[in-house]
């Protein structure tokens, strides 16, 4: 018998369509620029920023904000906790698809 339940206590920050892509693109490299997180997921940038302001309201992205050249420059990361609930979300989600009767 599949338990749905568990569903429920997927993480809501992560769960997020937007947020859920922005974490996974990170998951896959060291950081990454504004700009390529613009392109890869095709967010307008006021809502890539909103996002972005989410994940790292709740410890799981660190945004550093510079310049290159005169140009400002947004680099973002996943911190040690995004990546730590990141693999909790993907081993959840793994489990309730494998619970799902054939």
């Amino acid at each position: 018998m599949t338990d749905f339940k568990q569903m429920l206590d997927t993480d809501r920050l992560i769960h997020e369509p937007a947020r859920l892509i922005i974490m996974a693109l990170l998951y896959g490299v060291e950081n990454g620029d504004f700009t390529f997180l613009l392109r890869e997921t095709e967010l307008t940038r006021g809502n890539l920023s909103f996002h972005l302001s989410k994940l790292e309201e709740g410890g799981y992205v660190a945004i550093e904000k510079t310049y290159k050249g005169k140009r400002p420059y947004t680099l973002c990361s996943l911190t040690e906790n995004g990546r730590l609930a990141f693999d909790a979300y993907r081993q959840q989600l793994q489990q309730t698809a494998n619970s799902l009767p054939d």
